[in-house]
């Protein structure tokens, strides 16, 4: 790899171009980034709130993206002298998933480009083919028939031009009328200003989709006045306007507020800026990954993304590059001037109490419209949670997420509610179902056999006497206003409805444990508020690594049973709270609850309240997920 100190690469020999007129026109991109490094040279101050030291080290913050910086956190959590966890080999395999995708080895960020195409899934991604840590970006490449079995192909996309030398990096794909695709991504150039190119397929007949080809005239849009160097990225899948043009939006920021510029376009090789934004939020700073899409308000399917009218809402959602959380908002649309406002301007798009797709691990997601079978599927970037080191050590990082479906929850009318895709369910094995009255300060041991491998969904029912108990009594505590998930101690702390749930990824003697679990508390108006939390403050005796508390409110409706849906593989705990309105994605790496020591526990610490689980278990099997081969390839369209 290259020094990760160094900024920039030294330049590459640029294709020639031919005629006058496109070595003007060349010559014109180079008087703009001339000017524009010797204006703006692209770093960040500290006042933007970015670790001086990170800065030093960390080869992709001087690039202007992502990555995972987790080493300096585990050591602010205690003695920051303290050695690494020994991890051995046999913990570090251990870890690999079973069913979620990821590649065979070395570095996986951003999700790119997801979409379906003459009977195949494609997926690309962020992909470092030299190392397990971030650098050297190209476009990795996967198809499945069905989202869950993948094939790995050979990389997409290499960092070979003078606008890409530094890193392929996150793009969208869009249909157009007669079925072909292109694809716009942003490149890092030879200076490290970032830029948005065109690709598209070299062989539209080829459903694989193997071999891409760069347009010429690359690149088609660069960083406007006003924007620096380094925050202009991440085109969006475009959509067509009433007047039939097509219309993308780019993530940037303005100072201390994220934006999101918008671009109309013909041909996708010339643009026009609008002088509106889609939409923008003061302090929120760089918005990336922003998506933008269409929700039904009365029907449960996926929409295209250029659909609009009464029946619709949209969807704007943007990667905070400042907090690493995904943020999005319920609006309204204008077609006219390309612009968006929120339904609610208290939760708007970044604000900290907006509505997040997923409350734990989860970054730089993606939704495409699968034509398919009518849904829109969100994908995303799982980051790790343990150190640098054990990344290099087990020679991979970081995973995707099942995908999920997204659609507009008709029942609050105010959310999204995201589910596992359908065709997961491909994968249970054998199950058991259970029916179990859970008292106060219960701990009850599930018997499922081994449990690394897990589909679990549960409702529970709080006794009613319990219930009418605490409303009624004046000295019961109203904490439902101060609770907090992440900062009220986690599952350990007893409350008079709370907390009840599952440990999973546990230990006999529970010494290593992973608690999900619904915390109810009663408010100051004796209504009661539901929070669903995941606790990995325990879940692995290892000390580098970064074990957090997670989780948010959650709507529940006059009449409906508290529902949960938890997918455990491996290292990562997938939890969906109330169908879907909450969601929790965490990374876990227990030494000992491993293998067939990984145990599964309900259990119910409310102080008063008794509970009733009735819950099914599926053991998961392990999903197709092999190297490219004719083989494999024929194996997989037999599926």
């Amino acid at each position: 790899m290259a020094d990760p100190n160094q900024e920039t690469h030294g330049p590459r020999r640029r294709r020639p171009f031919k005629g006058l007129l496109a070595v003007s026109f060349g010559l014109l991109f180079i008087a703009f980034y001339v000017a524009l490094i010797a204006t703006h040279d692209g770093s960040r101050s500290n006042d933007e709130g970015i670790d001086e030291t990170e800065t030093i080290t960390s080869r992709a913050r001087l690039a202007g993206v992502s990555e995972k910086r987790n080493d300096g956190l585990w050591k602010l959590s205690g003695d920051r002298n303290t050695p690494a966890f020994e991890w051995n080999n046999s913990m570090l395999s251990w870890q690999r998933t079973a069913f979620h995708f990821q590649p065979e080895q070395n570095w996986m960020n951003d999700p790119n480009g997801p979409l379906f195409y003459k009977g195949w899934y494609h997926f690309f991604y962020q992909y470092n083919p030299n190392a397990a840590v971030w650098g050297d970006i190209v476009w990795g490449h996967a198809v499945s028939r069905d989202l869950i079995h993948w094939v790995h192909l050979p990389i997409a996309m290499v960092a070979d031009q003078w606008y890409d030398s530094n890193g392929v990096w996150t793009g969208s794909a869009t249909f157009l009328p007669d079925g072909s695709i292109v694809m716009l991504y942003t490149g890092s150039t030879d200076k490290a200003v970032q830029v948005q190119n065109l690709a598209y397929p070299e062989d539209p007949n080829d459903p694989l989709l193997l071999k891409w080809v760069k347009f010429p005239g690359n690149p088609v849009l660069v960083p406007p006045p006003g924007i620096l160097p380094k925050d202009f990225r991440d085109p969006t899948t475009a959509w067509k306007t009433s007047e039939g043009k097509w219309r993308i939006t780019i993530g940037s920021k303005l100072n201390k507020t994220g934006i999101s510029l918008v671009y109309d376009t013909i041909d996708f090789k010339t643009y026009e800026k609008l002088d509106t934004l889609l939409h923008r939020v003061p302090n929120t700073g760089m918005w990336e990954c922003v998506d933008f899409y269409p929700v039904s308000k009365t029907a449960g399917n996926g929409l295209d993304t250029s659909v609009n009218g009464p029946a619709v809402k949209h969807i704007v959602k943007a990667s905070m590059d400042d907090t690493r959380f995904d943020h999005y908002a319920v609006g309204t649309y204008f077609d006219s001037n390309g612009t968006w406002i929120p339904d609610d301007p208290t939760i708007d798009v970044g604000m900290s109490a907006s509505l997040r797709y997923d409350y734990g691990k989860f970054y730089a997601s993606k939704s495409f419209y699968d034509q398919n079978k009518g849904r829109r599927v969100l994908w995303s970037w799982i980051g790790e949670s343990d150190s640098e080191a054990s990344d290099v050590q087990k020679g991979w990082s970081s995973l995707q997420g099942i995908p999920r479906t997204v659609v507009f929850d008709t029942k609050t009318g105010k959310n999204l509610v995201q589910w596992p895709v359908e065709e997961i369910k491909s994968l249970r094995l054998s199950s058991k179902q259970f029916d179990l009255e859970v008292g106060p300060g219960s701990v009850v041991p599930v018997d499922v056999g081994s449990a690394a491998q897990l589909d679990i969904e549960a409702e529970f029912e709080i006794n009613k006497e319990s219930l009418e108990k605490i409303l009624g009594n004046a000295s019961v505590v109203a904490e439902a206003e101060e609770f907090s998930c992440e900062k009220s101690g986690g599952s350990t702390v007893r409350g008079a409805l709370g907390p009840f749930g599952f440990s999973v990824l546990a230990t006999e003697s529970l010494s290593e444990q992973t608690p999900v679990y619904f915390y109810v508390a009663k408010g100051t108006d004796s209504e009661l508020k539901t929070f669903f939390c995941t606790d990995t403050s325990r879940s692995s005796v290892a000390n580098d690594v970064v074990k957090p508390i997670y989780g948010s409110i959650v709507p529940v409706l006059k009449g409906e049973k508290l529902t949960m849906r938890i997918l455990v593989d491996h290292s990562i705990v997938e939890a969906f709270g109330q169908g879907g309105r909450t969601c929790i994605t965490s990374r876990v790496y227990p030494t000992t609850a491993i293998y067939g020591a990984a145990k599964l526990f309900l259990f119910n610490n409310a102080l008063d309240a008794t509970v009733t689980a009735s819950f099914t278990v599926w053991q998961m099997n392990s999903a197709f997920i092999h190297p490219y081969s004719d083989e494999a390839v024929r194996a997989l369209s037999r599926t």
